[in-house]
């Protein structure tokens, strides 16, 4: 897991490959991604270029955040991972969950919304709350894990302004998404029955097809490699065996797994 660190002077760097134990606390980000000319990648970082793109802009407020709250590392998935190596883009998909789950701040950067002055409409909503229950992030399919996996989720605006966390925001977020509040509190998935969990993701969509298999591995506490080309059937077809094998044996049915065949990520 290579993460990011900041030096004196501002410069954004990745750190050494980390293994295992040795791992520092860091920060990670969660967030939407714009179209692949806008972000910055890892060969930017390698290359040192990358500021003029849009995307840099929620990487420095990452930085920017996890420096605020003490921690000297953080993690970015646009630009920490060597997409270029299908080993290093595999390892990545399988551990993501617990990338998210062992990250001591998870920082949301909701682009799509503005925080004016707080002041309580006649519905008494703050000003947000409209945008923050149309927000784009709440119908991707990786960020259903972003959300569940870490203990402490923090949601802000595109101008860098905190508008609450997992907690203070519970019942939006239940409300948006109907995960279960003991879900959202931290209890362990595996309380929660397959189909409800593939609730949770219905409505959710990726780009590559076969993510949307791929971001419920973590869910499932599942590993499998990923193989990109195999389409969303075969993908779903993986998990459902992947799921089905502690069935084995039993009475249990399999799990029917439905998905949607509409979306991207």
């Amino acid at each position: 897991m290579r993460l990011l660190e900041r030096n004196s002077a501002g410069e954004l760097s990745l750190t050494k490959d980390f293994v295992g134990d040795d791992i520092p606390e860091y920060a990670i980000l969660s967030h939407t991604w714009g179209v692949d000319t806008e972000e910055v990648t890892f060969k930017d970082l390698v290359d040192g270029t990358g500021k003029g793109k849009p995307g840099y802009k929620k990487i420095y407020f990452c930085g920017e955040q996890a420096k605020r709250d003490g921690l000297q590392y953080f993690w970015v998935d646009t630009c920490c991972i060597d997409k270029s190596s299908s080993a290093v883009l595999s390892e990545a998909i399988i551990s993501m969950f617990r990338w998210y789950h062992n990250a001591a701040k998870c920082y949301v950067y909701l682009s799509d919304i503005s925080r004016p002055a707080f002041d309580v409409n006649k519905f008494n909503q703050l000003p947000w709350e409209s945008a923050f229950r149309k927000s784009r992030w709440f119908t991707r399919g990786w960020t259903l894990q972003e959300l569940l996996a870490p203990a402490s989720v923090e949601f802000f605006s595109k101008d860098w302004e905190q508008l609450g966390d997992k907690k203070s925001l519970e019942r939006h977020i239940h409300e948006i998404t109907g995960i279960s509040v003991k879900a959202l509190q931290g209890s362990p998935l595996s309380n929660f029955s397959v189909t409800e969990r593939l609730l949770w993701a219905e409505n959710r969509d990726t780009t590559r097809e076969e993510d949307k298999a791929y971001s419920l591995l973590g869910i499932f506490d599942i590993q499998m490699p990923p193989l990109y080309g195999e389409g969303r059937e075969n993908a779903f077809k993986r998990l459902r065996e992947e799921i089905d094998k502690p069935l084995k044996g039993t009475h249990t049915a399999p799990v029917d797994i439905q998905y949607s065949s509409q979306g991207q990520r």
